[in-house]
Order: C-alpha cells, then structure tokens, then sequence
C-alpha cells in the first residue's frame, strides 16, 4: 500500500476503505508504514487496525515509536495493545522504555501478569530467563490424543506457538515433548504417554543467550525448554528470539571489533555525545600506543639518514602486517563464536597459521623483490624488505591468532582483539623488525 493513497484515505475520511486495505498487509510492513506519517495521522491509523493486528504492529515497532504511541494511547486502548503482546515481548518492552512509560504500562496490565513480569525481570541480564516466554502449550502423561486436542484449541490462542508441546507432572517437571503433528496423526485413544519424546534438549534459566542459540543452530530447534535447577518447566525460547539475540551479539561483536564500547540503541537513536563516547576511549588508547611506534621511528633517525628510501616502505609494511593480523583474528574469532575453535586447539591453530604465514610472506617477499630490482636494481633493500615482509606476516598472523584465544581464556570478549588492537601491536613490533634487518644487513 502506497503511503500516498494512506494519505489521501485519511485526508477524505474514507476509514472503513483504509481499514481494509489495511487487513490485507503484513503486520511486520505497517510500522515502515507508519513512519512515513505525521504524528496525528499515526496514532489515527492505528487506531483504525484490529486489535489483533495492532498487536501484531506494535511488536514490530521501533523503541522511539512504541514510545509516542504509548503516550498518545488512552489506558483502555493500552490494555488492548498488551493483551495481544506475548510475555518475553512485554518484558522487553518494559526494559527499553523510560520510568514513566513503565508505569503507564504496568497501570494497564493485570496483577497476574504483573507477577509473571516480576519474576522474568529477576533473570539475570543475558541469560536464558531473560529472553523466555511463559506462554507455551502443557499436557499431561496420561491424556488421550483428544483430550490433548481440546486443551491446545483452550489455550493454544494464547500460547506463543503450539507447534512443540511439553509434558508436565504434577510438581511441573518435564517429562517429555510432544509435537503436534505426532498429535494429529495419531489413533484416535492414543496416550500422550506413548507419544512424547524422553530424550529432551533444554537448557537451564541461567544459562548465556549466546549458548543458547547455538543449541538452535546445532538442533534445528522452533522451540526450547528452558528449566530451573531442578528441572521444573518455566518457560520456552522460540526461534524468532534466538535469531533476535544473534542479530544482537553480531552488531555487538562488529561494535567491538571496530574498537567502539557495545550500545543496544539504533545509530539514530543514540546522541551524539554516547556516540563520541563509546568511541573516543578506544580511540585515546590506540592513538597513545601508537605514540610507541613514533618513539621506534624516531630512535633510527641516523638510518633514515643514511638511507632515505627506508623510509618511503614503512607504510607498506605496517599496512601489510596490520592486514595480516586482521585476517586471522577474524577466522579465529569466527571460530570461536561457532565453536569450532576451542581453547584447547590454541598449538593446533597457531601451527596452521604459522604454515599459512610462511607460505604468504614467501610470495609477498618475492613479488615485492622482483618490484624493488626493476624500480631501484638494488639488491640488499629488496633482501632487506623481503625477509622483514617475512618476519612481519608471521608475527601478525601468530598475534592474530593467540590474542582471540587469550581473550577467550581471559574470560573476555574475543571481539576486542580485533582490526584496530592487534593493527597498532603489530605497528610497533614490524617497525622495531624492520630496521633490526636494515641496520643488520646494511650497516647502518
């Protein structure tokens, strides 16, 4: 739908016309919808969409309109809005808005839910509990396949998918999963007993939102029990939270990466000063390290001296040896976050790289080589730059690769020991490389 004819619908009055036209979108369009409207005309279009789908939108929104919506909304419209939320999504609503919106919210929700939201909001931050819904399908051992049937169609509307049902004892524990398809195909008088799968994959309250998505990817899980510690069902983590989770530790590995400090607001959405913030640290720090390579360059000064030209390839091998390192911090860390990679492969890895190494400071040496010979025909500063190219690559790809996994060790995010960290390390340690050769072997 054309954000024109939106306009023009509006504009003559036509609600009943933009209400269908309305029906027949995604729920997942109408926030980009929305957008493109003065703030008048937002609340008005909302206001024109089902309940449902006005539930629907509204998970979809961005932070900042959740935000204008929620104060132009009368409490009764408020209430409506919520009672289509699933749980996990009212208490990530609650944790990104400001106090006086909370209480607004809070205000329209029941005590039921209220309690229900109490208790989520106690998971630690980043944990499974954090991210889990308490809105999923129970059954009992000892049901028939119909009486199954019926407690799905009780409670299943309400219920975040049906898809995956959890068989429960008395006490809660979870005794096994059954899936709905298992249901629907079964012989009429069938138990659920019979039905349900033992061998169940779950994971504990406190246990990381990076872990758990990776028993998404290892599984091929919809959906995944989440336990207490003695193995009582307290909620579920379907699909679309983990892939929330892994959007939300990719954008802050690249944060880290590019040396910033990890913000969970939009670009947009962030100011000026928190950008400048999360930035300028990291940046204070690496430019004072590279005050040690200034210091290094400085103490040879007699070398340039006496050779000038020294000077002209000292970009290029910094360039080179920061882009080497670069390449293998990211398979590392790569490696790391799928696990392929574990702390115990670190000689297993550094062994690899350092072959790999090898392999590329020969070819890059000899193609520089034959370069200097053709431009300068001088052949100490092709042997000087070839064997300090050499000594370079190794040493990049060796920090490259034993940073992430000292980080790892560390208890730290191997993202750190990304691009701008390991570039300025392996600044200093190839100029201080490069003119122990040049001194070395020219005699200077």
């Amino acid at each position: 739908m054309e954000i024109e004819e939106v306009k023009n619908l509006l504009e003559n009055k036509k609600f009943n016309i933009l209400k269908n036209e309305l029906k027949e979108m995604n729920s997942a369009d109408i926030p980009s919808l929305l957008e493109e409207l003065d703030k008048e005309s937002v609340v008005k279009v909302f206001r024109i969409l089902s309940k449902e789908q006005a539930g629907e939108a509204f998970s979809y929104m961005e932070p900042d309109m959740k935000e204008k919506l929620i104060h132009d909304l009368t409490d009764a419209e408020l209430r409506n809005v919520m009672d289509e939320l699933f749980m996990d999504d009212t208490v990530d609503l609650i944790e990104e808005m400001p106090s006086n919106v909370v209480k607004k919210i809070l205000k329209v929700v029941n005590k039921d839910d209220r309690k229900t939201i109490n208790e989520l909001l106690q998971y630690p931050e980043d944990s499974a509990g954090s991210i889990m819904t308490t809105e999923f399908v129970d059954l009992k051992e000892n049901m028939t396949v119909e009486e199954a049937l019926e407690r799905i169609r009780t409670i299943g509307l309400d219920s975040e998918t049906i898809f995956t049902c959890y068989v429960l004892n008395k006490n809660r524990i979870l005794l096994g999963i059954v899936s709905i398809k298992d249901i629907l195909i079964a012989k009429p008088g069938s138990i659920i007993k019979d039905l349900m799968v033992t061998n169940i994959i779950s994971v504990n309250t406190k246990e990381d939102q990076e872990e758990v998505t990776k028993v998404f990817d290892k599984y091929d899980f919809f959906a995944l029990p989440v336990v207490d510690n003695e193995n009582r069902l307290v909620g579920i983590i379907t699909v679309d939270d983990a892939i929330n989770v892994i959007q939300d530790e990719v954008a802050e590995d690249f944060e880290k990466m590019a040396a910033m400090s990890p913000t969970e607001d939009g670009y947009f959405e962030t100011s000026v000063f928190k950008h400048a913030k999360n930035r300028i640290v990291w940046l204070l720090i690496l430019m004072l390290s590279a005050a040690v390579t200034g210091a290094i360059i400085t103490r040879y000064e007699q070398a340039f001296a006496t050779v000038p030209l020294l000077v002209a390839f000292i970009p290029m091998i910094m360039g080179t040896g920061g882009n080497c390192g670069s390449q293998s911090s990211t398979l590392i860390i790569r490696g790391l976050a799928t696990d392929e990679i574990e702390l115990k492969d670190v000689f297993k890895a550094l062994w690899k790289e350092l072959r790999v190494s090898l392999m590329v400071g020969v070819v890059l040496a000899f193609v520089n080589g034959i370069r200097i010979m053709l431009q300068y025909q001088d052949l100490q500063l092709a042997i000087v730059i070839g064997l300090t190219l050499i000594a370079t690559v190794i040493l990049a790809k060796a920090l490259g690769c034993l940073l992430p996994l000292l980080a790892k060790k560390l208890k730290l995010d191997p993202a750190i020991m990304a691009s701008p960290l390991i570039t300025t390390l392996v600044d200093i340690f190839s100029i201080l490389v490069y003119f122990q050769i040049a001194t070395g072997i020219m005699g200077i």
